[in-house]
């Protein structure tokens, strides 16, 4: 299953749930996410997101100056973030046992069939 589309839907929710407990600059949540098994989510993907977030109001950014290189901007999830996560994680639960009971074939009831119908 090509999983870039399923991706793009829980990208904001994924991103929220990376920096919920530390802080983090874009390549590091890039990271973050991929260590938690989202292997194909993008660079670009990532980055647009926590444009989004911050413009949104759920993310705070601070720069950190950086010996080796550029400063890094980091960010962090605020009380708005924190509450959108806690409403998209409920609306995952929600969407992921709907799912997950429609992909269960052993849980669903069978078809009551007559006699002599294929």
């Amino acid at each position: 299953m090509d999983t870039t589309q399923l991706l793009k839907g829980v990208l904001d929710v994924a991103v929220l749930a990376a920096i919920q407990d530390e802080d983090g600059y874009g390549y590091d949540v890039v990271r973050r996410l991929r260590s938690a098994g989202l292997d194909d989510v993008g660079d670009a993907s990532v980055y647009g997101t926590l444009r989004r977030l911050y413009s949104a109001g759920a993310l705070t950014t601070y720069v950190v100056p950086s010996d080796g290189g550029p400063h890094r901007k980091y960010y962090g999830i605020n009380q708005q973030g924190r509450a959108m996560l806690e409403s998209q994680r409920a609306s995952w639960a929600t969407f992921a046992s709907t799912m997950n009971g429609l992909l269960d074939t052993k849980s669903r009831p069978q078809p009551v069939r007559t006699i002599g119908e294929k």
